[in-house]
């Protein structure tokens, strides 16, 4: 028998195949999802009574892809290429949820000149305003301290007070290293639920980061080392593996502005000792490497095509494991998650029959519906994809 729902449920039918997000779970075929109040509430039941009916025609479903570094500024506009809009094409390029690596492309912004009072203020106005509605839909977990000499543990206070979780070493004055401040920091940050990440690799754009190899790395143990395989360069191929080797409970991040030699370094040491549950991924965009809507879905193309990760894990890469890693909610198809899901299939002209397939071939997939919390944000198709060969079809009961 079909599970009673009421008329505002969502119903995902006719999955052809369905990666969870989790790592290690296995793919599911011929399924449904249905999707309750935003949330899902079972995975491969009917339910008659829903008031939409996505037919998602055989096609593939993942969770929403989660951007685990991005760089918001002023709403949708980006002022590091000038761009507006840009949030709205990564939602088409598959992206639901994005977590800010730093809203640091403020023109002006005195990076030499950072102070407690300016870094503070310039994180809790960025909670408050595009970390505190959706731009186009996207869940964009704004608002990450940049952290800089002199914080207080009050100012660690007022941040948790604001939903603030997200900090980031990237200007740190590194001469401060032995004052015991960063592993005050950090301790500080764990008391209250928040992650800390790292720039780690060669300097940023700005000019204005610090170099971060392995002697720094491991010295402040952060929770994520940030685009361990370039932002835009990493370190060298000998200290990724020691960074990966010494600090076993930190997640590493692979961004799609890497260089793409030390990223299949990365993936091969991680598959070597069993351990891609570490293994998170991002676009560190809009930047210096432009604004990239498909940045994620390449991300997870390079990792199963020339790294040799099952598309399914390269998937979990891209969704459950930042989610867990950042304490956000999503990543993951199973009850009691957010209702963001995509469904999507191989282009016209690919060799493969589903999109996961399409994925291990390094062929973009062709969106077709994204949803969020249960909506149909895109539908019909995307703007930033091809067209899938089949695609899915929206009913309102």
């Amino acid at each position: 028998m079909g599970k009673e729902v009421h008329v505002d449920a969502t119903l995902v039918t006719n999955i052809g195949t369905l990666a969870t997000g989790e790592i290690g779970a296995p793919v599911l075929t011929d399924t449904s999802v249905l999707i309750e109040d935003g949330v899902i509430t079972a995975v491969g039941a009917d339910a008659p009574g829903a008031g939409l009916v996505i037919d998602a025609a055989g096609q593939t479903v993942i969770p929403g892809l989660i951007d685990g570094h991005v760089h918001p500024t002023v709403g949708e506009w980006t002022p590091a290429q000038n761009s507006t809009g840009w949030v709205r094409n990564y939602l088409h390029g598959g992206t639901t949820s994005m977590v800010s690596a730093g809203e640091l492309h403020i023109p002006g912004l005195p990076f030499e000149e950072l102070t407690p009072r300016l870094v503070v203020g310039l994180a809790r106005l960025a909670r408050r305003t595009i970390g505190a509605y959706r731009p186009s839909g996207v869940k964009v977990h704004a608002g990450t301290l940049l952290l800089v000499p002199g914080l207080t543990e009050h100012d660690f206070d007022e941040l948790a007070e604001d939903g603030i979780h997200q900090l980031k070493f990237i200007f740190y004055d590194w001469t401060r290293l032995d004052s015991g401040e960063p592993e005050q920091y950090l301790r500080w940050a764990h008391e209250r639920g928040m992650t800390v990440k790292m720039h780690s690799g060669g300097v940023s754009r700005s000019g204005s980061s610090r170099v971060a190899g392995h002697e720094l790395v491991t010295a402040v143990a952060p929770d994520v080392v940030a685009h361990i395989s370039g932002g835009p360069i990493p370190m060298p191929d000998d200290e990724i593996v020691g960074v990966i080797d010494d600090l076993p409970d930190a997640t590493v991040e692979v961004c799609s502005s890497m260089n793409y030699r030390a990223t299949k370094v990365t993936v091969d040491r991680l598959t070597e000792i069993n351990a891609l549950d570490r293994l998170t991924l991002g676009t560190d965009t809009p930047g210096g490497t432009g604004v990239i809507p498909r940045g994620m879905l390449r991300n997870l193309c390079y990792l199963s095509s020339v790294c040799g990760l099952a598309p399914e894990v390269a998937v979990a890469a891209g969704t459950g494991n930042v989610a867990r890693r950042h304490a956000i909610p999503g990543g993951i198809i199973a009850p009691g998650q957010p209702g963001d899901l995509l469904v999507m299939g191989p282009v016209t002209g690919s060799r493969a029959t589903n999109a996961l397939e399409a994925i291990e071939l390094g062929d973009l997939p062709g969106i077709s519906v994204v949803l969020v919390d249960g909506e149909p944000l895109v539908s019909g198709r995307s703007e930033q994809t091809p067209p899938p060969s089949t695609g899915a079809t929206v009913h309102h009961r």
